[in-house]
């Protein structure tokens, strides 16, 4: 608007001195006269001029009232179209050569296609949810319907098959609230000054039988370290990472490494192999993916463990990464800044 202004000026002032130059090259004897009066030429081209200015600016206005009502119009029909449920509607800016407009379908576009794989992200756990809770729930029902069908004697042996399906349950609904505080933002940290190495054994002597069983062994490197951490979770995470390395490593070495380095806290757990596709290394911290679904359910896995591992280390201000060992598979790092918590003020 600003530049229509200043043409449709310069326009007027330029046509004004056109015309008097004119005027002065062939009719000097008007603008001689001392009666300055509008003469029938000047009438004649102020109409002019005014009719040319006007169509000019109306033509202008059209063109630019365009650029601003179609992206506008195009944004509104959108809302319009996801309020009524269709997720998929998106703006379309047409000449998209203002920068306001622009703007304006982008956020629009960029606010559905969250939306739309949010709500898809939420189709997708329910879905996940309901198939890892069928499994036990059913295993449960028929043991118990069996139990009290007289079907199968109640034993020792029974009662524990029960306790390991009420374990597995009880596992899953642990790490859905992990994961649902983790979303919201309300998972906490109790972070206190701790010794990790001490932390880490402890979990490891625990669990040392469970690997060999498997075909495994614990290697350990944990040089002294004091780390401020919520030693809670991290136990949580150290166990979920033995435990991806029970299920899916090959028999073998298990390192387990902890310490300080730079002001940073490293917890890192490698194994064997065979390994994670380096396409998919960013995708296991995702909930409910697996990189083998088939062989996962099989060996009992819900997807979830590394999903807590890296919503803990978020919690932490840290990360997890997953990455090729030198051992020749897989290894998780969680790494997170090694500073005390914040003080909280005492409410009154």
């Amino acid at each position: 608007m600003t530049m229509m202004a200043f043409w449709l000026t310069a326009m007027v002032i330029g046509g004004s001195f056109a015309f008097y130059y004119l005027m002065s090259k062939f009719q000097p004897d008007i603008l001689e006269t001392e009666n300055w009066e509008l003469t029938p030429p000047e009438i004649a081209w102020m109409v002019v001029t005014t009719v040319a200015a006007m169509s000019g600016a109306a033509w202008v206005a059209a063109r630019l009232a365009r650029r601003i009502l179609i992206p506008l119009n195009s944004v509104a029909e959108g809302i319009q179209r996801v309020a009524a449920g269709d997720l998929g509607a998106r703006a379309i800016g047409g000449d998209l050569s203002l920068g306001e407009a622009s703007r304006l379908v982008e956020d629009f576009n960029s606010m559905a296609d969250q939306l739309e794989r949010v709500t898809q992200e939420k189709a997708q756990w329910n879905a996940a949810i309901a198939h890892e809770l069928r499994t036990p729930v059913t295993i449960l029902r028929g043991r118990l319907q069996g139990l009290a069908d007289g079907v199968f004697e109640p034993s020792q042996e029974q009662f524990l098959k029960l306790l390991t399906q009420v374990e597995g349950l009880t596992r899953l609904i642990e790490d859905l609230r992990t994961l649902g505080l983790s979303e919201s933002g309300h998972l906490l940290m109790q972070v206190v000054e701790t010794d990790l190495g001490a932390e880490v054994r402890q979990v490891t002597e625990v669990y040392e039988h469970t690997l060999r069983g498997a075909g495994q062994h614990i290697e350990l490197d944990l040089p002294p370290a004091r780390a401020h951490c919520d030693p809670v979770r991290i136990r949580q995470v150290l166990l979920a990472l033995l435990e991806n390395a029970r299920k899916y490593a090959v028999p073998g070495a298990v390192r387990v490494h902890a310490g300080v380095s730079g002001g940073s806290c490293v917890l890192r757990v490698e194994d064997e192999g065979p390994g994670v596709p380096a396409a998919a290394a960013q995708r296991v911290f995702e909930a409910f993916w697996r990189a083998e679904s088939s062989r996962s359910r099989d060996s009992g896995g819900t997807g979830l463990g590394l999903a807590v591992v890296g919503a803990i280390a978020r919690a932490h201000g840290g990360q997890a990464v997953c990455v090729p060992s030198p051992l020749g598979g897989t290894a998780i790092e969680l790494t997170w800044p090694n500073v005390p918590a914040a003080p909280t003020t005492p409410m009154a």
